[in-house]
């Protein structure tokens, strides 16, 4: 019989966000959850309602989001001192954000209530159980986060877990034990969260780690084989100082080692794409070696390991890796990678199966981009123009000849393009608000008259990155672009040894792409 299912309760958005290096926008956190909820999360925690204009303004957006999977929650602390629930502020701001979902947390540590709360032992537990009740009594589902739990275990194990029983005789429906300070070992985490499984056997309880002694994910799992039913964790392992415990890691562990249902069937082969996509949309560089998701995950060169994974990939891989939706890859063969460059040219509409050698000559060119600096994880729509046209199907809708910009006395830059379009040469030129602007507004004017559907067409996102900052202002850089339609959106990319260049390949890629589309839905319309 399979074993019982474990909840994912991601707070990338909340206390990831508290790492060093990190600074999300709002959209960045909207792009963010649609992406924690495709891949199957139960709980999607955003932020603390009422800290910082950026978290009100994402659950007042997050609204209007419709999740097939996750539920979202919002955080913040127990009531001040002193004080009713009803009338605290931090509370009422929770209660606005109108989260089915509220997570709060308290004092477990004798210590802190006495040096952080400057409170009695009596009024924190009074804090704790005012604050829930009055959640609950909104139609909250209040979940209580036991701040340093494991610290204050150690310290009163008595008034450690007084601090869970106000909270569940509160009515809170999860009580996640947390080790805030990063300094458990698996044992210790087991024997005591197995203790607080005794001690309260009703209790739903569940699990926080954070990596200050690299252990996080294994105390989390540790956790888990004590009896917690949840964990809290991060994509990538994002956190203030070392960072939360990595769901990345977490959620194959379970599904995959310890027959523990986390994601809905079939989702944990998203999990790959969703590390490299909020990498992206944090304009991150990713961990090439993480475990799992990381492109070195399983990567092989040795000779003897090559030779022995091209017989049996048991031999040197732990798991397969299209299981987690990664790959593997053959660092000295040129046929690394050619089932997957097939099963993702199938998922975008192409098809090579029946010409091996459009394969291999696409494989051979995104390697070598790649090698460049290119990464088409977050750019699909550079990457279907790449196998459109190792299929002999891109249609050139028109030809750039040169660009120039100017900025002149007024600061303000001018771009002028030449381009081809039908075999005439079109000359045009725009002002723009900066460098990239101007581009986008100059090439739009040549091609408004041929293709007027591009008035449709919109910049949603524009992320810049160094990719080898020790040549300094000589770095290559690499830009994202995505643009939309309004129904939908596409992502390009472009590299180049300046910003210009790069977003000037980056933009051109983002309309031919538009137009490559609509001209396909059209032929198809009309059929």
């Amino acid at each position: 019989m399979k074993a019982s299912a474990v909840e994912i309760y991601d707070t990338t958005l909340r206390d990831g966000a508290q790492g060093e290096g990190l600074a999300y926008t709002v959209e960045d956190k909207l792009k963010i959850a649609r992406c924690l909820d495709e891949l199957g999360v139960a709980y999607i925690e955003g932020g603390w309602p009422g800290a910082n204009p950026k978290d009100v303004e994402f659950f007042e957006r997050a609204k209007s989001l419709e999740f097939k999977t996750a539920q979202l929650a919002a955080f913040g602390s127990t009531r001040k001192a002193n004080g009713l629930a009803a009338d605290d502020a931090i509370v009422q701001g929770l209660l606005a954000a109108e989260t089915p979902v509220v997570t709060i947390f308290g004092k477990s540590w004798d210590f802190h209530v006495d040096v952080a709360l400057k409170t009695t032992l009596e009024e924190n537990l009074r804090m704790i159980a005012d604050t829930v009740a009055h959640l609950k009594s909104c139609g909250r589902r209040a979940f209580y986060d036991a701040e340093h739990f494991f610290d204050g275990f150690r310290a009163n194990s008595e008034y450690a877990l007084d601090t869970l029983s106000s909270a569940l005789r509160a009515g809170a429906e999860r009580i996640i034990l947390c080790d805030t300070n990063g300094g458990g070992l698996p044992e210790f985490i087991y024997e005591t969260v197995a203790l607080v499984r005794n001690r309260f056997p009703g209790a739903q309880v569940g699990i926080h780690a954070h990596n200050d002694s690299e252990l996080a994910v294994a105390n989390s799992l540790a956790a888990v084989e004590a009896g917690a039913m949840q964990v809290q964790g991060t994509m990538n392992g994002y956190g203030e100082r070392c960072g939360n415990a990595n769901l990345c890691s977490i959620i194959p562990n379970l599904e995959l080692k310890m027959d523990r249902r986390s994601l809905p069937e079939g989702r944990l082969r998203l999990l790959t794409h969703t590390s490299r996509y909020i990498n992206e949309v944090a304009n991150l560089v990713p961990n090439e070696r993480a475990a799992f998701v990381g492109r070195s995950a399983f990567a092989h060169k040795g000779g003897v390991h090559v030779s022995a994974v091209a017989r049996a990939k048991e031999t040197y891989e732990h798991i397969r890796p299209e299981a987690v939706g990664n790959e593997t890859r053959v660092l000295v063969s040129d046929q690394s990678g050619v089932s997957n460059l097939n099963f993702k040219a199938a998922d975008l509409g192409e098809d090579f199966a029946q010409n091996k050698e459009a394969a291999r000559k696409l494989l051979a060119e995104l390697k070598q981009l790649e090698h460049e600096g290119y990464q088409f994880e977050d750019a699909d729509a550079s990457f279907h123009l790449r196998a459109l046209d190792a299929l002999g199907k891109r249609k050139r809708f028109f030809e750039p000849v040169e660009y120039r910009i100017w900025i002149g006395s007024s600061g303000d830059p001018e771009a002028v393009v030449r381009l081809k379009i039908d075999g005439e040469e079109s000359h045009t030129a725009s002002l723009g608000v900066g460098p990239a602007h101007a581009l986008d507004q100059a090439l739009r004017k040549a091609l408004r008259p041929h293709y007027p559907v591009i008035e449709e067409f919109h910049l949603i996102d524009f992320k810049v990155r160094i990719l080898d900052g020790e040549k300094a202002t000589a770095a290559r850089t690499r830009v994202h672009v995505e643009t939309s339609d309004g129904n939908r959106s596409w992502n390009t990319v472009g590299v180049g040894e300046n910003i210009i260049s790069a977003t000037w390949q980056a933009i051109i890629e983002s309309i031919e792409f538009g137009l490559q589309v609509r001209g396909r839905e059209n032929a198809e319309g009309a059929e």
